[in-house]
């Protein structure tokens, strides 16, 4: 997949993450050290000259405490259209996977919405992410094994799965063309 499209919302991830790393109070090594980056790194993602994976944004998210959607989402209107193929979309590092963020959890709810894409080769793997996370998604189309790494799930479009998105996890693509939405609930 290619980043060309829509790419990382870059400006978005470095006020996001200096945003979050002050509110919680924490220094640039610190959160560094929490999500396991270095802090180059760290300080490269700050100043919007990085290019984040999925997985590099996951560990700030747990390591900051906020919903993956807090580091990526732009500031909403009212009204908001996601056209197909359009939002904020971020990459995986090790297999052909994009998540694109359709909707931030609004102040009082405690979920976000995405579309996840996949394409058949390397399974997208993910670490747990904050405690309490619950994943569920909808098969749209094509034909994907979801859910926790030790019993994933076949699913075919119009399929529904929810697993514990807290101990890790799974999204493997077994048709070319598969995607979903996914819906995470934070407790």
């Amino acid at each position: 997949m290619s980043q060309e499209a829509t790419g990382a919302p870059l400006e978005i991830i470095a006020a996001s993450l200096r945003r979050e790393r002050t509110r919680a109070g924490l220094s640039l090594t610190e959160v560094a050290r929490r999500a396991g980056l270095a802090k180059s790194t760290l300080s490269q993602l700050e100043s919007g000259t990085g290019n984040p994976s999925v997985e590099t944004l996951w560990a700030l998210g747990v390591a900051l405490d906020v919903p993956f959607s807090r580091l990526v989402e732009p500031e909403r209107p009212k009204v908001r259209v996601v056209r197909a193929g359009k939002g904020p979309t971020v990459f995986a590092e090790h297999s052909d996977y994009a998540c694109t963020l359709l909707s931030a959890c609004p102040t009082g709810a405690r979920r976000d919405i995405y579309v996840v894409r996949g394409e058949p080769g390397t399974p997208r793997r993910s670490d747990p992410h904050m405690t309490g996370v619950v994943e569920h998604i909808v098969l749209c189309a094509g034909r994907a094994r979801i859910g926790v790494t030790d019993d994933p799930q076949e699913l075919l479009p119009g399929d529904y799965i929810s697993y514990p998105g807290d101990v890790p996890h799974i999204f493997e693509a077994l048709e070319p063309g598969t995607y979903g939405v996914e819906i995470s609930e934070y407790s």
